[in-house]
């Protein structure tokens, strides 16, 4: 990580990644345990959980479009940042309290919700925060300090399920504090970018005319995020997987654990070399490769080591691809729609991870781990010929796009 490039990033852009790493460290305390705790307490199938958790994730990508319009309406992406991060934090207790199934579903719904509010006004930003030629760091290193937390979570979770004879209410009620140390920071260390208030569109930014304002460009990365989403699925069947090679389920969170390390150490430096000329295509390519070699490795994986390392060549396709493909919708999207953008961004990749998260599900419960992995490599090598087919347009219309601007 160079430290005179990191010296250039905006503060701002410092605070919401400690914003999310204390919420990600909130969340992940619970899904660490839930997909086990859903099928092992409270009798779920693996079906149930792809669909709760594929659920969970497309309500939030929805909820994003109209924060994330809203937040360029009103020219003020900090408040509704702040009533998503609060919505999640004073949602936690209701995962200690849940008896049943539904009251984990209804809780889930309404953790994602707070999620989808402030997911597009937080990107948008960034976006605004951060000069274009550090876009790809600046969200790289929010991503690298949103998954410290993220592996900070399941860590925290071994040592109180170990301590604790498995208690999992015990730990879901832990995971209350950090949350609201996350909804506090971003009341109070975090601002709007200058200017940010000046730039509101004078229509609600969601009408058919102002959609038809983001360039060719912006579609194109849609698509290709698109194509990347369906080429994966919830983490929650790593998890999964983990325990049926014999993981027991006080360690089952080192799943996270891992996955989440390497996604952070390879977050921060892939956003940086993807400012580079040509970077942003290198990264992408270099990641669905990557999770071809993951698929296939957990497809086959005997034990526990084989799926550990599944798991870390799952957490380094991450790495690179999650903050270049923000990035790109930041390069794409006009500065005045940014919050749509990212808005409109998320409610695709979330029906794609819903998608890909209910086929997961369904080819588990009647073909096995092994088929689910298969097929997930399948179709990363499918997006990876698409990605080829489309790099050279994408690359040609940004440029256009830049030389209109």
């Amino acid at each position: 990580m160079s430290a005179r490039k990191t010296h250039k990033i905006p503060r701002n852009v410092w605070s919401l990644g400690l914003v999310s790493l204390f919420m990600d460290l909130s969340s992940e305390m619970i899904h660490a345990l839930l997909p086990i705790y859903l099928v092992t307490i409270l009798g779920a199938s693996a079906l149930q959980v792809g669909v709760i958790e594929g659920l969970a994730e497309a309500t939030a990508s929805f909820t994003k479009v109209f924060s994330g319009a809203i937040s360029d309406w009103i020219g003020k992406r900090k408040l509704l940042a702040a009533i998503g991060y609060g919505l999640a934090a004073f949602t936690k207790p209701l995962f200690p309290l849940a008896p049943s199934i539904g009251w984990i579903v209804a809780a889930r719904f309404i953790d994602r919700v707070g999620k989808g509010v402030r997911g597009a006004p937080r990107d948008a930003l960034i976006a605004d925060s951060t000069p274009e030629d550090l876009r790809g760091a600046a969200f790289g290193l929010r991503q690298t300090l949103d998954t410290i937390g993220a592996f900070l979570g399941p860590l925290t979770a071994i040592v109180l399920m170990l301590a604790t004879a498995n208690n999992y209410t015990l730990v879901f009620w832990a995971a209350v504090a950090p949350a609201f140390i996350s909804f506090a920071l971003i009341a109070l260390a975090v601002d709007d970018a200058p200017g940010a208030q000046t730039r509101a569109t004078p229509r609600f930014p969601l009408r058919r005319s102002e959609i038809a304002r983001l360039p060719r460009s912006y579609w194109l990365v849609i698509a290709i995020a698109a194509i990347f989403t369906l080429a994966r699925f919830s983490e929650a069947f790593l998890i999964l997987k983990a325990q049926q090679t014999g993981l027991a389920p006080a360690l089952v969170p080192a799943v996270l654990v891992v996955m989440n390390i390497v996604y952070a150490l390879a977050s921060y430096p892939a956003g940086a070399w993807s400012d580079r000329p040509g970077g942003r295509a290198r990264m992408l390519v270099a990641g669905l490769l990557l999770l071809i070699m993951a698929d296939l490795v957990l497809a086959f994986a005997p034990d526990i080591a084989t799926s550990a390392a599944g798991v870390a060549l799952w957490g380094l396709h991450m790495g690179l691809t999650q903050g270049v493909l923000s990035a790109l919708v930041a390069d794409a999207a006009p500065a005045d729609l940014r919050g749509t953008g990212f808005g409109l961004f998320n409610l695709v990749t979330g029906a794609a991870l819903l998608t890909a998260s209910v086929v997961a599900g369904a080819l588990w419960e009647r073909a096995g781990a092994s088929a689910t992995f298969l097929a997930s490599a399948a179709f990363a090598a499918l997006a990876l010929a698409l990605y080829a087919a489309l790099r050279k347009s994408l690359d040609a219309q940004l440029v256009s796009d830049e030389g209109q601007g």
